[in-house]
Formats: structure tokens, C-alpha cells, sequence
């Protein structure tokens, strides 16, 4: 069986009915076919980002019943506050600068837009920012299209959109998880529209919460259809569900390790060709079984994420930064080959 799941992976014909079968699967077979197919893709090398997450702020009107971050503190970060963090990150010679926080009405198109200007005219620094339920709500805040709202998104220097606020793209589950965010159709709109106007993205899973493996898939394959109509998605990146300190915690334990381990094999194996990177987040799973999830198919560890506070209020205890030497000998100790890349994947020398 998995000799043949190994070719239609690398042809592209992988099924739902493929799928499903995988779930209850040996998983060792399963990891070792995820992990030829890495080999056959991607190769050895094992890439990463050095980049600095900036939460800009923890007020939020969406209110997701995953969420520990929001009112955890109870701050909002000024221009210059978010201008002095991205001045240590370009010390350290970061590329990247994600732009995290919650959603308020004052956010609007404008905002972000005066926001990018100002970091743009002081760094050369690639800025990943916003994700569809960010564009959609600054969108609806100053009455224009997301069409538009992401056309001035990217003249004031936004050069790729996050893939968050994905979540598990099903509606039922969402109806659970996030009401008050955009349905899997508007997410799937906005992303589309991103891509086609020439701004790439990340592409995400929250896996874990109260989704079934069903679901899981029914994801992956819109993310896998997206990507055939734009090929506008730079990688997926799978994020455990964290439970603590948030109302969906009460219902669920999160993923088991196997799980994790599963979720990204799988996705190798329906992902193939078409979204060739796959992440394991070790700030979500932690170094070691970052490091196990690189041998189950994925091929990028991440970013050096000088600070991360979504993650560590929802639970995370695996630190808030990795160093481009912790980065290298992370890699390095499951023998493979470690390179520093930009956002959209570009080497960095």
C-alpha cells in the first residue's frame, strides 16, 4: 500500500479515501513514506528563518474559545515601541518581522497601512503581517473591499500574509471554535485574492482542539486546491493546539505526540508537490519532537521567534528563542543540513 501512496503522492492523486486510510495505518510505514517523500522533494536540508514576532497587542473584540492571549496583559504597543523592537531585531540581522495581535475597531485600513509605511521607510526587513480575519475586519472597519484593503497592504509594504485565523477550515468546527471569525469560504476568498495579487502567504493548521481526522483532511485538501489555483502558499505550518488557560482547554487535552508526529506525515503525503514545505513548529511541540517531526516528513524548523507571548499564554514552556547556533545544531543532530532562508524561502547567505 505504501509503496503506492508514495507514487500518487509525488503524481498528485492522493484522495480523501487515501487519507483516511493513512489515519489508521502503521505509522511507522507512514513516517517512513512521509520521510521519502521529504527526501525526494525537498532533500536534506532542514531550512529556518531568523525573525522576530512582535504581538503588537492583546485587546481583541473576536473573542475565539481557543485564545489565551487575549486581555492576558492588557496592552497596545505605540509606532514607536513596535519600531524599536524591529530596530533589535535588524541588529541581530533578522529577516522577518511577523505582526501579530488582536482585532479592535480602530484597526483600520489606514492604521495598518501607516503602520507598514513607518517601519518600511526606516528597515529593509521582510514584513509578514495580518491574516484573512485581520484584512476582513480593517476591510469592513474603513468600508472597502478586502480586494482593496490588500492593495493598499501591499503599495505601504505588507510583502506576505500570514496563513493564521485558518484554524481547521470546516464550518461546524469553526461554529466551536472561532464564531465571531471568518468562514472557511471568506478565508479561502481572501487568501485567493492575496495570492492573486501577488502577495504570498503562510498556510496553517490548529490541529488537536475538537476536530476529527476527517476534518484535519477536508483541510489539507482545500489548502492542497488553493495552492493549485494560485501556488501562492510559501509552506504549512501545523500548530499543535495548546490548551491552557483558554475555555477549549476544557474539552480537550490537545493532540497526543503520536498525533502530532501523524498530522505532519499525512500532510507530506497529500501536500506533495504542490507545498513542498512543511514546518515543525518547535515552539508549539517543543525541540525534541520538532526534531522527530523533521524525520516524519517536514523540512523546515521554524523561525528563531525572538518572542512569541500567543504561545506561551496558551502554555508553551519551550522557550522564546532559538539562536541560529541552537538552530544549526538542532538540525544537524538528526544528520541533515542546516540553511537560514527568508520568508518566502529565498537562501540567505
Amino acid at each position: 500500500m505504501m509503496e503506492e501512496i508514495y507514487d500518487r503522492s509525488l503524481e498528485g492523486e492522493i484522495t480523501k479515501e487515501d487519507a483516511l486510510k493513512l489515519v489508521d495505518a502503521n505509522h511507522f510505514q507512514l513516517f517512513d513514506t512521509a520521510d521519502r517523500l521529504r527526501q525526494e522533494i525537498v532533500g536534506d536540508e532542514v531550512s529556518f528563518v531568523a525573525n522576530r514576532n512582535i504581538d503588537i497587542t492583546d485587546h481583541c473584540i473576536i473573542g475565539c474559545a481557543f485564545c489565551s492571549f487575549r486581555d492576558n496583559i492588557g496592552y497596545e504597543m505605540s509606532t514607536e515601541e513596535i519600531l524599536e523592537s524591529v530596530k533589535e531585531a535588524v541588529e541581530v540581522k533578522a529577516s522577518e518581522i511577523c505582526l501579530f495581535g488582536g482585532v479592535m475597531p480602530h484597526m483600520t485600513v489606514d492604521f495598518y497601512c501607516d503602520l507598514f509605511s513607518a517601519i518600511k521607510s526606516e528597515y529593509d526587513i521582510e514584513l509578514h503581517s495580518l491574516s484573512p480575519v485581520e484584512v476582513y475586519h480593517a476591510a469592513k472597519a474603513s468600508t472597502v473591499t478586502t480586494e482593496e484593503a490588500l492593495t493598499s497592504f501591499r503599495d505601504a509594504g505588507l510583502d506576505t500574509l500570514t496563513g493564521a485565523s485558518a484554524e481547521i477550515l470546516v464550518d461546524s468546527v469553526r461554529e466551536k471554535l472561532c464564531p465571531n471569525k471568518v468562514s472557511t469560504q471568506e478565508w479561502v476568498d481572501i487568501i485567493t485574492e492575496a495570492h492573486q495579487l501577488g502577495i504570498p502567504s503562510t498556510s496553517t493548521i490548529m490541529y488537536g482542539s475538537i476536530e476529527t481526522w476527517e476534518d484535519r483532511i477536508d483541510h489539507l485538501m482545500i489548502l492542497r486546491d488553493i495552492q493549485r489555483e494560485t501556488d501562492g502558499f510559501t509552506e504549512l505550518v501545523p500548530m499543535t493546539f495548546l490548551g491552557k488557560n483558554n475555555m477549549m482547554g476544557q474539552e480537550s487535552n490537545g493532540a497526543s505526540g503520536l498525533d502530532d508526529l501523524k498530522l505532519h506525515a499525512i500532510a507530506r503525503v497529500i501536500l506533495g508537490k504542490d507545498i513542498p514545505n512543511i514546518q515543525a513548529s518547535w515552539i508549539k511541540i517543543g525541540t525534541r519532537m520538532a526534531q522527530m517531526a523533521l524525520c516524519c516528513g517536514a523540512n523546515d524548523l521554524g523561525g528563531t521567534m525572538m518572542e512569541d507571548l500567543i504561545s506561551v499564554a496558551a502554555g508553551s514552556s519551550h522557550g522564546e528563542y532559538l539562536s541560529r547556533e541552537e538552530m544549526h545544531a538542532l538540525i544537524k543532530g538528526i544528520g541533515r543540513i542546516p540553511v537560514e532562508r527568508t520568508t518566502q524561502y529565498e537562501r540567505v547567505n
